[in-house]
């Protein structure tokens, strides 16, 4: 099954030597599960022809917000609201959580409590888990039919579901630890406050539940290709 990768940002310079771009996190995370992958990176300007370019199409994380005016946004809005009108299944992460409820009627904004960085605990459907998180942006008005997943005490709408064909979550199941130290080594310091980062730091080596979202993930897009 072939996976486009819509990729909305690119990982710090300084990381991609030893961990890559954003889209090999994802071929990390999703590999062996009888997926392939073609990644366009409209971030960009490198767009797909049209929604059936690929069986399935996940959206990237991003250091941009939804809502800022770049001239990429729109184009990938409109090829958001064409996937979901042609059945195609979609994910998106962070960003691409983000951007997705946006396109199809939504709101984001920053959070008014801050940021999220590190391993944090959700709800999904009444179970505990734990995923690495990196964000600011929320998204605080769900689209008409979205409905929730996910939820923790500081971002309410973590993981949304739209029919049986959108799935988004606001978390980095890509992120893994020693990925997520060098981010806040490169990036984080200045820009997040520091006792956030150093909260983080010290949760690096606790386990986190990505395999089991990646699974989770996978199924999602082979189930429907199935059907």
């Amino acid at each position: 099954m072939l996976i486009g990768i819509l990729q909305t940002g690119h990982a710090p310079d300084a990381l991609r030597p030893t961990h890559g771009d954003y889209p090999d996190l994802f071929q990390r995370l999703l590999a062996d599960r009888g997926l392939d992958f073609r990644t366009w990176s409209v971030v960009d300007g490198d767009f797909p022809e049209g929604p059936q370019a690929a069986e399935g199409w996940l959206i990237t994380g991003s250091r941009h917000g939804a809502y800022e005016d770049l001239p990429w946004i729109p184009p990938l809005e409109a090829l958001i609201r064409d996937i979901h009108a042609a059945g195609v299944p979609l994910v998106g992460i962070c960003f691409g959580h983000q951007i997705i409820a946006q396109a199809l009627g939504g709101r984001v904004e920053k959070h008014p409590g801050g940021w999220s960085v590190g391993r944090t605990e959700y709800d999904f459907e009444g179970q505990p888990v734990a995923l690495n998180a990196w964000h600011q942006d929320q998204v605080v008005e769900r689209p008409e039919g979205a409905q929730v997943v996910a939820s923790s005490p500081f971002c309410a709408n973590a993981a949304l579901a739209y029919g049986d064909r959108i799935f988004t979550v606001q978390a980095h199941p890509e992120f893994t630890g020693a990925f997520l130290k060098d981010l806040i080594d490169q990036r984080g310091r200045g820009l997040v406050p520091d006792a956030l980062l150093d909260a983080a730091q010290a949760s690096l080596d606790r386990p986190v539940d990505a395999a089991a979202l990646a699974s989770r993930i996978a199924r999602f897009f082979t189930e429907r290709a199935a059907a």
